[in-house]
């Protein structure tokens, strides 16, 4: 079975019956055309995704399941959890397909999922690596480890996206099978045990959505309700905290341990809250969000600030130069915010999609779009080693030994269409800014638009009402916290003698809105003041205390080495906030990013602190010279694209 073009579907699609307040609209109903995100996404699916598939082959992931398969001959590559580098890149292929239909991609899909195919055993188990190390006796014996429900999750994922957005029904008659399996294995009556990394819990409820079996959901729920119950990963390092099981969700106050994998199991938690309109868990992942934001986030978005055990740390515990911000954990936190975008449908929740998107998803893929950050640090240093693999040191690499990102980041650029605009019965609501065509409800019900805008560059936006039915319906748009007070809104209908009118935009962050029996032609015209702006840090950010971060509309800015004129080092950048910032030219060479000018001074230390960092307060080895320099700054995103050197996105500030 095959599906014709254009008909992109959600990555999470509520059922008719779930408790959200918003819903994605119809597959095929949304569609980036143009600018700033058109541009990254065609880079993702002509070069990112056929480069991918050739790391994966090169990789030996793909080889792995004809070993299995019996196709070939030899021993597994890679990583117990190799097999999900696989899924992520085909989820990224559905949605694609989706996009618009390729029959290179397609025919790269269908062969990828035939080796994929015949790699299950005839019980329905399926994992290649694990496959070819380990006997069958050892299946499931090493669940804080092993990855075999991770993988599954994601195998779930491509599946269903394959057969939404693509028709493609093969994978999905495997990811059958194996819930088949897994019944066998865990339930109530069975083995009451979960995996060490989350995915499975919002995959399996997803097949649900697609399916309508409750069974599959009822397994979900199982899978959720262990983590923190009878299987508490005791006595395995690093503790239970590290895999999110050191309570049971539901009682759950805060994240905590490795950052993916809290956040993809909230973000199931989520799924499952909806799904059962259970709103007690739906608040607790409500409050758990609130309190990740106000600890334990980076001012990109970014999230986790350990490299040990790639964990969120404590609160307020976030570096600078040893930041972690894996850009996987950046994309958790989107699949969550979306989720509860849905759940409650609060304008907060797309202000944070926005601010990850741009500054904690966008750095982790470079320009051309082939070559990756894992971590995204908020600093480079002067003689930084390059010794780590995933350090920043190295610039973007095409490929990591432990490969989840880029995977992660091309289904994350092939569905993202669906991240700019939700539904209801009365109207349509635009969440995120992009060149486009969304529409909500169907036939002669449907109310279409059009976006024309050059954001995050310029900040006006275009909305023309391309049809809409003959009764009231409601359009809104996203106020973003950082322009309320500034943001216009005006409408102008079509009728002659209409005049244009100012709509009122609200002081509390609610969405401007316009409600009108709308006809073709009628254009909303929203204004976002982009005028930069410095931001401070909270007293107990201690690596960011005194220091102010540059913004410019969504964008957070950093200095680079590659923008100072002589021998400036931004090691040695101090800036005057009570100077604005003024924007430059857009540059050729980062796509047209608006570059800032920014005041301020290069400080030398004398002879005495060069020697010995630490003089005397107040001492004259404690002084310091000044020269007065402006600064370039460039949106943090695009960093590393030209050469690799010193940066840093914190800014000390000039003495007051």
């Amino acid at each position: 079975m095959t599906t014709s073009p254009n008909t992109l579907a959600a990555p999470a699609v509520p059922t008719a019956q779930a408790a959200v307040t918003l819903r994605p609209l119809q597959p095929g109903a949304a569609r980036i055309t143009g600018g700033f995100w058109h541009t990254r996404q065609q880079r993702n699916r002509t070069a990112g995704l056929r480069s991918g598939y050739e790391q994966l082959e090169a990789s030996g992931t793909f080889r792995n399941f004809r070993i299995v398969g019996g196709t070939e001959q030899g021993e597994a590559s890679g990583m117990i959890f190799q097999d999900s580098d696989v899924y992520k890149w085909l989820e990224a292929v559905a949605f694609e397909l989706g996009r618009e239909d390729d029959s290179e991609l397609r025919g790269m899909a269908r062969e990828v999922t035939s080796m994929i195919a015949g790699a299950q055993q005839e019980d329905g188990y399926l994992n290649s690596v694990h496959t070819l190390r380990h006997s069958p006796d050892e299946h499931y014996s090493h669940m804080a480890w092993n990855h075999e429900l991770y993988c599954y999750g994601h195998l779930i994922q491509a599946a269903v996206a394959l057969s939404r957005s693509a028709g493609e029904q093969e994978l999905l008659e495997v990811a059958l099978r194996i819930v088949e399996h897994l019944r066998t294995v865990f339930g109530p009556e069975l083995r009451h045990s979960t995996g060490g990394h989350p995915v499975i819990e919002m995959a399996l409820v997803e097949l649900f959505r697609l399916t309508g079996r409750e069974e599959i959901k009822d397994l979900a729920r199982f899978f959720l309700d262990m983590r923190g119950g009878e299987e508490r990963f005791d006595g395995v390092n690093p503790g239970p905290g590290y895999f999110s099981a050191a309570v049971p969700v539901r009682e759950a106050r805060t994240v905590e341990g490795h950052a993916v994998r809290a956040l993809y199991l909230f973000a199931g938690a989520t799924d499952q809250a909806v799904e059962d309109d259970d709103a007690a868990l739906l608040a607790t992942t409500e409050s758990v969000f609130a309190d990740l934001l106000a600890s334990k986030t980076y001012v990109t978005g970014g999230m986790g600030a350990r490299w040990d055990w790639e964990a969120f740390g404590d609160p307020f515990e976030m570096t600078t130069d040893r930041g972690y911000a894996e850009t996987c954990a950046a994309i958790g936190a989107i699949q969550w915010a979306w989720r509860l975008l849905l759940a409650t449908g609060k304008s907060h929740y797309a202000d944070v999609i926005e601010r990850l998107l741009f500054n904690a998803f966008l750095p982790g893929v470079s320009l051309a779009g082939t070559e990756y950050f894992y971590v995204n640090s908020l600093q480079l240093r002067e003689g930084a080693t390059a010794d780590e693999g995933r350090s920043i040191a190295h610039g973007r690499r095409g490929w990591f030994d432990c490969a989840c990102c880029p995977p992660n980041i091309m289904r994350t650029f092939a569905s993202l269409d669906h991240l700019a605009a939700t539904a209801t019965a009365d109207g349509l609501q635009l969440h995120q800014y992009a060149s486009g065509t969304w529409s909500a409800g169907e036939g002669t019900d449907a109310l279409s638009i059009r976006v024309t805008t050059d954001y995050p560059v310029d900040g006006r936006v275009h909305v023309e009402v391309l049809q809409a039915p003959a009764t009231e319906r409601t359009v809104s748009l996203r106020i973003p916290a950082w322009s309320r007070g500034t943001a216009e809104v005006t409408f102008r209908g079509m009728a002659a003698a209409a005049p244009e009118q100012p709509i009122t935009v609200p002081a509390d962050g609610s969405p401007a809105a316009v409600r009108a029996v709308l006809t073709a032609g009628d254009v909303i015209e929203l204004e976002l003041d982009l005028s930069p702006r410095f931001v401070g840090a909270h007293h107990r950010l201690d690596a960011s205390r005194g220091a102010v971060a540059l913004e410019r509309g969504p964008l957070v800015y950093a200095l680079e080495n590659e923008d100072q004129d002589g021998a400036a080092s931004v090691d040695d950048a101090a800036v005057d906030p009570h100077q604005a910032p003024s924007a430059g030219d857009p540059l050729p060479a980062l796509d047209g990013a608006v570059p800032l000018a920014v005041r301020g001074s290069a400080v030398a230390v004398s002879a005495a602190a060069a020697a010995w960092p630490y003089p005397v307060h107040g001492s004259a080895d404690a002084e310091v010279t000044r020269t007065p320099t402006t600064w370039t700054a460039i949106p943090y995103y695009a960093w590393g694209n030209r050469s690799v050197g010193p940066m840093r996105v914190w800014l000390p500030r000039e003495a007051d």
